[in-house]
C-alpha cells in the first residue's frame, strides 16, 4: 500500500518532467517570461501538484485530481507543441519530452482506473 504521494511512480516521473521543462524553457526568449514560458512551467508544475494533493484526499476526490493532472499534461503537451513551432524548442527536445508524456499518460489512466475501482469497492 502506497502511504505516501513520494511513494507514487507516476508522481517521480512527474517530478522529473518538471526539472526538464524548466530547464528547457531557460532558453526560451526573455520575450515569452510572462506568456508561453509561464504557461507551459505552471502547466508541468500542476501535475505532480494535483497528484500529491488528490492523494491526500479520498479515493473519489483522488480520481477528480487525477483527472485534473491528465487536463494539465495535455495542456502542457499542446503548449510545447506550440514552442515547437515557434522554433523556440527542437523537435528532437520536443519528440523527447512527449515521449514522457506519453508515458505519465499511460500511469495516470492505470493509477485512476486502480482508484476508480477502490472507490467502487469501497462501503458506504
Amino acid at each position: 500500500m502506497i502511504r505516501h504521494y513520494r511513494d507514487l511512480q507516476v508522481w517521480q516521473r512527474s517530478m522529473k518532467i518538471v526539472v526538464v521543462v524548466y530547464r528547457l524553457t531557460e532558453h526560451f526568449p526573455k520575450s515569452e517570461a510572462y506568456g508561453l514560458t509561464n504557461q507551459i512551467r505552471r502547466a508541468a508544475v500542476s501535475i505532480p501538484s494535483n497528484i500529491a494533493e488528490g492523494h491526500a484526499r479520498t479515493n473519489r476526490e483522488f480520481g477528480r485530481f487525477l483527472r485534473i493532472a491528465r487536463g494539465s499534461m495535455a495542456e502542457l503537451e499542446t503548449q510545447l507543441e506550440i514552442a515547437m513551432h515557434l522554433e523556440y524548442l527542437p523537435r528532437k527536445q520536443f519528440d523527447e519530452i512527449s515521449t514522457e508524456l506519453t508515458i505519465l499518460a499511460k500511469q495516470l489512466n492505470v493509477l485512476h482506473q486502480r482508484v476508480d475501482a477502490a472507490e467502487t469497492k469501497a462501503p458506504t
